[in-house]
């Protein structure tokens, strides 16, 4: 009996919480009216918030800080792996019209555009499920970064008033990127272009709004046509690793003069100016990379992510793997291969859910016990030697 009366106090206690929160919540909302509705007729704004909750889950996301830091040879395995290189190739079939037309238009190779749809959302298949309205209204009103969240909101308001995309559609990560090339709702106001024609801008429902508006986006960024990314080179022996950065640019003579050479043996280009980029140090794969390749980092700010595009995008062209291999005796692991890592874990009593190439918190977890039980330290990481002993049984 006490630990009914318990349970029934605790339910109260969160449906008083519940209720105070949505009040909360709806006071928010109209103290937001007259700023973040502001440009946005009665009429969108009712439609998108009268129905409205807070999704509170939103804000653990904002306040997760991962332990797990991945490994770049772990990150680019994943995402450029031979599974993502054949859907490339298909989907430069597919849409080879629209690609053309993004090209000519923007002067971006298709093989990049392409390449931005495949690390982005794996073709359209992982776009995300969130309302964008529901979750950025939540980080309106509650966590930090709220003057961030309002101005994303607004235009989330905007393109619903502006009618570009279906309501109902309109969804995608939890911090607000929707569409096949995750666009943020501002930067969609910006730069989404109308590619098929129709007269809305839809990033969501259309592959040819959406990859156009990915060509113009990397155009304003300063893409240069016709020019390369960049490319893998060798260093010489004792080769001075300080020089390196990706906006330490210098002519490529200055490089040639260094004795830096591109792998494979051509001459470095007569002209131009390209940074030094040691994404492992001067121990693993090295590349010469220019304003190409800064146009991408431009997407998402981060030099493994403009790496994976780049790579991608060579490898759409026919290139193979990196050169030169990476610093680690543990591979990386395909998607492919990180699906059977966690079938295998089921089959040993794990729960790690469906497998679906995807390692977080309960395949890490199982990683982390099935090393502790076999001697090996526990990184919880999914990599080769996790996958090889599991394949011999252990």
């Amino acid at each position: 009996m006490r630990r009914i009366a318990l349970l029934t106090a605790l339910a109260v206690v969160a449906t008083a919480g519940s209720a105070a929160a949505q009040s909360d919540f709806r006071s928010c909302l109209a103290g937001l009216r007259s700023t973040v509705g502001a440009g946005i007729s009665a009429q969108t704004w009712t439609s998108a918030t009268q129905s409205l909750e807070p999704d509170m889950k939103v804000l653990d996301f904002l306040n997760d800080q991962p332990e797990f830091k991945t490994p770049i040879w772990d990150y680019l395995a994943a995402l450029v792996d031979e599974e993502r290189v054949a859907d490339g190739k298909a989907m430069l079939r597919q849409w080879s019209s629209a690609l053309a037309t993004a090209e000519s238009r923007y002067g971006v190779d298709r093989h990049t555009i392409v390449a931005v749809w495949g690390v982005e959302s794996d073709f359209g298949r992982a776009i995300g499920k969130r309302p964008l309205v529901q979750s950025l209204a939540t980080l309106s009103c509650y966590g930090r970064r709220q003057a961030y969240f309002r101005t994303e909101l607004n235009a989330t308001l905007k393109i619903l008033d502006r009618g570009d995309v279906d309501p109902s559609h309109l969804t995608g990560s939890w911090a607000g990127a929707f569409g096949h090339t995750q666009f943020m709702p501002s930067t969609f106001l910006r730069l989404a272009v109308d590619l098929d024609g129709d007269g809305r801008r839809d990033v969501v429902d259309s592959v040819p709004d959406a990859l156009g508006s990915t060509a113009n986006y990397l155009d304003k960024a300063g893409w240069m046509s016709g020019q390369t990314w960049g490319f893998e080179v060798r260093l010489p022996s004792g080769f001075d690793a300080s020089v390196a950065g990706r906006t330490k640019k210098r002519p490529f003579s200055s490089w040639a003069g260094l004795g830096v050479r591109r792998v494979g043996g051509g001459a470095l280009p007569g002209e131009g100016t390209a940074g030094l980029l040691l994404p492992a140090g001067a121990q693993g794969p090295a590349f010469l990379v220019t304003k190409n390749f800064d146009a991408i980092y431009a997407y998402n700010a981060a030099e493994s992510y403009a790496l994976a595009i780049a790579h991608l995008s060579d490898r759409l062209r026919g290139a193979g793997p990196f050169a030169t291999p990476w610093p680690t005796n543990d591979r990386g692991l395909s998607r492919a291969e990180r699906r059977e890592v966690q079938a295998l874990l089921n089959r040993r009593g794990y729960d790690v859910g469906q497998p679906d190439g995807a390692i977080g918190t309960k395949t890490r977890q199982a990683i982390a016990d099935w090393q502790a039980r076999n001697g090996v330290e526990r990184t919880g990481r999914a990599s080769g030697s996790v996958l090889d002993g599991l394949r011999a049984g252990r």
